[in-house]
């Protein structure tokens, strides 16, 4: 062989190597980002190549599978109380992202999850049958929270304290899920839904934290206790009248200029919910003390999954006295999801400890067999028992002689804790109204938190027990009474 031939078959065959190289790179490397890539068709004429799997709620499926009536896409998803449900299924679109449980287990619920193969389907190459998402939400706590809502701006969320087990979730306004899930309607679906200045599309309960305003007092009561500050929601504390912000001319003033708030125990703090009392206590703990009680309760979990992701709630940093004391009754920077603050109250109702909230109890294959259960969920210990107790005893209070009257319900026991947080420069916004509760009978539990961003109440009817009060009651009444 010459020198030249010798050459050109080298080279030849470096050639050859060099697309073996790239071509073992895109199919071991490369292969999983293209498969994904929204823009790859083929991904999408696999996914709806065969009916999908289901979400269940209380052994019934809420979404199913249709069959298209032309293109290369052969089903599409559909949606049974699409809107009642939106904030717990999300949307799986042919044109669009999943969100919600459709996007956490969208392998599962699509067939390609590696669990779901037998080992025909890992020789054949054949796409597994689906799997199901078992919910632990209960229709009837849904659709009073739904209902109870109508068509305010808000959201809801019911836990059950001693399992974890999240019995609703609610989002108003909602939307159709069902209009997304079709290629050839989705577009202008979408068009609508992100122009709408309510942001249906927003997952309100889980996703948009906002000023708790009062329902906060319940942590600064908590951290007070734990502390050793106070031994007793009985005890009286140290409280001036009205309150001026520490090296500030600014007066805190409370909202009824009547009530008994000078000096108050814990207990007529919360009946009454006395600013006064809660920022001075704030600033008593100290941010440091306060932000370590929020925490244990779930504030600053930027990894809180239910298994949607939550946003963080927060309790800020790095402030001054006066700032500290505004925290104190869920002003200043702190914000919390309705998830949290019925977190909150769940604490409280459970003797101290925080039972993992979730809203999947298990997972299933194409056969029903399950692959995970989620109902064994760890428990984390936030507050002695005996300063739940005391904190149970004052928030029974604010329901039976308090704020929170309008949350009683017959034969229950209720307790509750009212917020009306300002919203925008200087109060210019419509308030938020919040209320947090529990509900115990028979044997019974449940904790709830709702949020009410804007209704159609004047400003001056806007509070926790006038708007969001009668929605926990519902709900609470609901899932007590099912």
């Amino acid at each position: 062989m010459n020198k030249t031939i010798r050459r050109a078959s080298v080279f030849a065959l470096l050639l050859v190597l060099a697309l073996l190289v790239r071509a073992t790179w895109v199919q071991f490397y490369e292969g999983r980002a293209l498969a994904d890539d929204k823009d790859n068709r083929r991904t999408a004429i696999a996914t709806y190549a065969a009916p999908l799997g289901n979400i269940v709620v209380a052994g019934k499926a809420v979404t199913g599978s249709a069959p298209t009536s032309g293109g290369d896409l052969r089903y599409k998803r559909t949606y049974t109380d699409g809107e009642l449900y939106a904030a717990v299924t999300g949307y799986a679109s042919q044109s669009y992202a999943p969100t919600q449980l459709e996007g956490i287990y969208q392998s599962l619920l699509n067939g390609t999850d590696t669990r779901l193969k037998t080992v025909t389907d890992t020789v054949t190459g054949k796409r597994a049958d689906p799997g199901d998402v078992v919910t632990t939400i209960e229709p009837d706590v849904q659709k009073a929270a739904y209902d109870a809502l109508g068509d305010k701006k808000g959201a809801a969320v019911a836990i059950d304290p001693a399992t974890g087990r999240i019995l609703a979730v609610v989002s108003t306004p909602s939307y159709d899920p069902s209009a997304l899930t079709d290629a050839n309607t989705a577009g202008a679906a979408w068009k609508k839904l992100t122009a709408d200045a309510d942001k249906p599309l927003t997952n309100r309960a889980l996703r948009q934290p906002l000023a708790p305003g009062s329902t906060f007092k319940l942590v600064v009561a908590a951290a007070a206790l734990e502390e050793g500050l106070y031994s007793s929601v009985d005890e009286r504390t140290d409280s001036e009248d009205p309150y001026t912000l520490p090296g500030t001319r600014t007066v805190l003033r409370n909202e009824n200029a009547s009530a008994p708030c000078e000096d108050a125990t814990i207990r007529v703090a919360l009946q009454y919910s006395c600013n006064n009392v809660f920022a001075h206590l704030a600033v008593q703990l100290g941010q440091d003390k306060l932000r370590a009680m929020a925490e244990k309760f779930g504030f600053d979990d930027e990894s809180l999954d239910v298994p949607v992701r939550a946003y963080p709630s927060v309790y800020p940093t790095g402030m001054d006295a006066s700032s500290t004391a505004l925290t104190g009754i869920g002003q200043f920077d702190v914000t919390a999801t309705p998830l949290q603050m019925a977190m909150v109250s769940a604490v409280i109702a459970n003797d101290g400890e925080l039972a993992s909230p979730h809203m999947v109890s298990q997972i299933t294959d194409g056969g029903g067999d399950v692959l995970k259960d989620y109902d064994d969920a760890s428990s984390t210990r936030v507050i002695g028992s005996g300063t739940a107790e005391q904190l149970r005893s004052a928030m029974e209070t604010v329901v039976e002689k308090g704020t929170g009257t309008n949350a009683r319900i017959d034969g229950v026991t209720v307790g509750g804790k009212t917020g009306t947080a300002q919203n925008g420069e200087n109060n210019s916004r419509a308030p938020y109204a919040w209320f947090t509760s529990y509900g115990s009978a028979g044997g019974k539990s449940v904790a709830v938190a709702v949020v009410v961003e804007q209704s159609d109440a004047a400003r001056s009817e806007v509070s926790g027990n006038g708007l969001a009060a009668p929605v926990a009651r519902a709900m609470m009444k609901a899932a007590l009474n099912g």
